[in-house]
């Protein structure tokens, strides 16, 4: 193939970087981040998986004639952690794969 070239070699950097791989997304599952909306009234966690896994709502922001409101401030939290969730999840696997983690499809 190529000259030169230790295939045995890559071969346990690959494994070894699979194993790598599997335990950040272990670990993933297990990082939370946090966003609010509404100063508060709404916050909203979420796992780096990525994916919601609590929300909570202030009792004064829950009105009857004012549910539109608080739909928005839940989408707007939501929206929010899953974005933070996401973020952090690209920063640990460029951490592991280096430029490898841009490749468009690998995750």
């Amino acid at each position: 193939m190529f000259p030169g070239m230790d295939m045995g070699g890559l071969q346990k950097k690959a494994q070894q970087m699979q194993k790598n791989l599997e335990k950040l997304q272990e670990e993933l599952k297990e990082r939370i981040v946090d966003a609010t909306a509404g100063g508060g009234m709404v916050t909203a966690k979420a796992s780096a998986e990525p994916a919601l896994v609590d929300i909570k709502i202030d009792p004064e922001v829950i009105k009857p004639d004012d549910k539109g409101m608080l739909e928005d401030l839940v989408i707007a939290a939501v929206n929010e952690a899953l974005a933070k969730a996401r973020q952090l999840r690209q920063s640990e696997m460029q951490r592991l794969m280096g430029p490898l983690a841009n490749l468009p499809g690998l995750f």
